[in-house]
């Protein structure tokens, strides 16, 4: 299950971008830009695809660590605590990050 009121949020964010689409999986709630996962809800934290270089600029702040959802780190990806989304700059702040690295990559196939 995820964090209805952080999808809401998430929602109201996304609604009107052309490129985004909602999508389920694992449990969660989130948004494929371009064909590619972007940003989503697990449980009742923020996931966010931002490379390397965001990773890099964002792991030493409060409520944010590395995207592991099996055991194993997946590289790029970011969960913040539901602390670190608390107020909707800071929400805003995450999602433009995964917005811009997303943009950045090539569409997928057939999206």
């Amino acid at each position: 299950m995820y964090d209805a009121g952080l999808a809401a949020r998430l929602d109201e964010i996304m609604a009107g971008m052309l490129d985004m689409e909602v999508t389920r999986m694992f449990g969660g709630y989130g948004f494929l830009m371009n064909g590619h996962m972007c940003v989503g809800v697990w449980n009742d934290v923020l996931i966010i695809r931002i490379g390397g270089e965001g990773w890099a600029a964002i792991e030493d702040q409060p409520h944010v660590r590395p995207m592991d959802l099996t055991g194993r780190v997946m590289k790029g990806w970011a969960m913040i605590e539901a602390e670190g989304v608390s107020e909707d700059a800071d929400l805003q702040r995450y999602v433009d990050m995964a917005i811009m690295f997303c943009a950045a990559l090539p569409h997928k196939p057939g999206k």
